[in-house]
């Protein structure tokens, strides 16, 4: 399935798997991208070193582009934008924030630049500032998300910009992806799914949590602040909601979610730690490799797609 992403990116399917803080290492990257589709190593707050060693171990398992995906926000932002002018990375998708402080640097190095975005007017400003394409993602994906829903975000930024568009949220099989096709999208990012795959390293706690949840478990805990983070309802939302309620200070609530994510993911409490999961955790029913995820959304999507 040919689309301006696969071209551009140089990838057998248009399927991009997100950069999610803690999951999203060379194991899965290279699971994807040896699969056909374009693995991404989330360097999240982590220091310039790791993404550089995670980098190097995902190169030894395939010779598949792999991707790296950026939080702005990061202390470590600045060495780990310069680690991937030297690793020569050839794609580069980011997050939190504005990268055009690092543009010309990345498309200087060969970079492709693909930042996400939650709204018509940021993808305008990225398409401006240099980026070979947007992703555009929904308020239905997992972890720090917009208010806009995929299915109005991604027709208005595909009406709004040249580059090519890429669709975040909400999607899991193949449905969703030739949904995104008939509203422009050229691709499509993946975060929750892949979660559950079997080269993912998350605990199996946090795998089974995903599996067994419904459409109804999804909560939305930071919205007083500015700061919404969707995950999955446990102890911890039920109690950060609560205060939040209460009017409870920003600082008091961030105390609750200081190491909260790598407890789920890493340590397996899902009970009080954060399990980040999209809407569309209630659709995924199995583990899978990443090769069958993929060829199993693939032929859906191609089948749909002829039927139209």
């Amino acid at each position: 399935m040919k689309t301006e992403i696969t071209e551009l990116l140089h990838i057998e399917a248009p399927i991009i798997q997100g950069g999610m803080a803690w999951v999203a290492e060379h194991h899965l990257a290279a699971a994807v991208s040896a699969a056909g589709g374009l693995g991404i190593i989330g360097a999240a707050n982590a220091p310039a070193d790791w993404v550089r060693g995670e980098i190097r171990k995902a190169r030894e398992i395939t010779d598949n582009p792999i991707g790296v995906n950026v939080m702005l926000l990061s202390p470590y932002a600045d060495e780990v934008a310069q680690v991937l002018v030297e690793e020569r990375v050839p794609v580069i998708t980011t997050g939190a924030g504005n990268p055009g402080k690092y543009m010309e640097m990345w498309k200087s190095a060969g970079s492709k630049v693909i930042p996400v975005v939650a709204s018509v007017a940021l993808a305008r400003m990225m398409e401006r500032g240099g980026a070979d394409a947007v992703i555009a993602e929904g308020t239905e994906s997992g972890g720090h998300i917009g208010a806009a829903t995929t299915m109005t975000l991604v027709p208005q930024v595909r009406d709004a910009v040249k580059v090519p568009v890429i669709a975040a949220g909400g999607i899991g099989d193949g449905r969703g992806m030739a949904a995104a096709f008939m509203l422009g999208a050229d691709a499509v990012q993946l975060g929750t799914r892949f979660v559950v795959a079997k080269e993912s390293i998350c605990h199996e706690n946090y795998k089974e949590r995903i599996i067994k949840a419904k459409d109804i478990d999804s909560a939305v805990t930071g919205r007083s602040h500015g700061h919404p983070i969707r995950q999955l309802r446990n102890q911890m939302t039920k109690e950060y909601l609560k205060k939040e309620q209460e009017g409870v200070p920003f600082e008091e609530l961030e105390l609750m979610t200081v190491g909260a994510l790598r407890n789920a993911v890493v340590d397996g409490d899902v009970k009080h730690g954060t399990v980040m999961a999209g809407q569309i955790a209630g659709l995924i029913s199995k583990e899978q490799t990443c090769q069958e995820i993929i060829e199993e959304i693939m032929q859906e999507a191609a089948d749909l797609l002829k039927e139209r």
